[in-house]
């Protein structure tokens, strides 16, 4: 499945952002940094959207996987 990447940067950095917090620390919920990132990167409410669905997502592909 193909996720549609909204346009921005702000949601490209907020991933890559959130992608390096998570290696650093993978004991934290990746909630934390996702709310974290909404407001670092002043992410619109659609852009907060998509960023909490595209989370979502990964995580059931990874349940999925295990």
């Amino acid at each position: 499945m193909t996720t549609v990447m909204p346009e921005g940067e702000g949601i490209r950095r907020a991933i890559k952002w959130i992608s390096a917090q998570a290696g650093e620390d993978p004991e934290t919920p990746q909630t934390k940094y996702i709310n974290e990132a909404i407001l670092k990167f002043d992410l619109s409410p659609v852009e907060a959207d998509f960023l909490i669905r595209f989370y979502k997502n990964a995580q059931a592909h990874s349940s999925e996987a295990d």
